[in-house]
């Protein structure tokens, strides 16, 4: 078998399973696990898979700027921020990432809501304005300008010193065994700092970011307290992260908000 046909075989395996193992690979192949090593490193270096211990799973689409994530399942988003919006209540402190589906969560936010939000990204600050109830404290820090978000020792200090109810999290994958990863390993640091400072943790996730992974292991999935999807969401995705304890909500759950 030419490299060219091994490699479409492997992004083949990839999309019907949602994983590689370079052992079983070798052995339906008949090829030496180097081999098929070298060709997930290939793949990989061209964007085309995440390299994990024993394989690769599908790269997650979501680990691009800002603009560029915008266009990516907008109206699952919408729902999805709408539903976190409801899951916030009278009096509380909450965290709330970055990313596009956090500014359609703080977009949903009702206007006449008394909470106080805490947040690191300029983005959702400015979404909440014009909420006259709405406490908004900004964190500061070095501006990483990929997810538009504070980083650093600054925004490091200023999340411990804070005891939130919730945090609403964004990430760029979520997988039953890579768990919850983003792209950057400073945002993967604030992200674990932020769930070490908040009662719960609820992801919140479009369908693109399940069963896929980035570079950067935020926490292991059972680590959250839920996982906010849209109706959209596989069922195919969804199960192993049952399996795997993970809480599941729908947006158009009443369980959600």
């Amino acid at each position: 078998m030419l490299t060219r046909q091994r490699k479409q075989h492997i992004l083949s395996v990839l999309q019907r399973d949602g994983n590689v193992v370079a052992k079983s690979l070798s052995e339906e192949l008949a090829l030496s696990e180097d081999t098929i090593r070298r060709d997930l490193r290939e793949l990989a270096a061209e964007g085309l898979l995440q390299r994990v211990h024993g394989g690769a799973l599908p790269i997650a689409p979501a680990d691009t700027d800002f603009a560029s994530r915008q266009q990516l399942a907008p109206d699952e988003k919408v729902a999805i921020g709408r539903a976190a919006a409801r899951l916030v209540k009278p009096g509380q402190v909450v965290f709330i990432d970055g990313g596009t589906t956090a500014v359609q969560l703080a977009r949903h936010l009702p206007k006449n809501l008394q909470a106080t939000v805490v947040t690191h990204s300029p983005s959702v600050a400015i979404e909440l304005v014009s909420h006259t109830q709405l406490e908004v404290v900004l964190i500061g820090g070095r501006l990483f300008k990929h997810s538009l978000v504070a980083v650093g020792a600054a925004a490091m200090g200023a999340i411990a010193r804070v005891h939130a109810d919730t945090y609403f999290m964004g990430v760029v994958g979520v997988h039953a065994e890579a768990g919850l990863t983003t792209g950057n390993i400073e945002e993967a640091e604030i992200k674990r700092a932020l769930m070490a400072a908040s009662a719960e943790t609820v992801v919140l996730a479009s369908s693109e970011k399940l069963g896929v992974a980035s570079a950067w292991v935020i926490n292991p999935v059972t680590a959250a307290t839920s996982l906010l999807v849209s109706p959209d969401a596989p069922a195919k995705a969804l199960a192993p992260l049952r399996k795997a304890g993970l809480a599941i909500l729908r947006s158009d759950d009443p369980g959600a908000g």
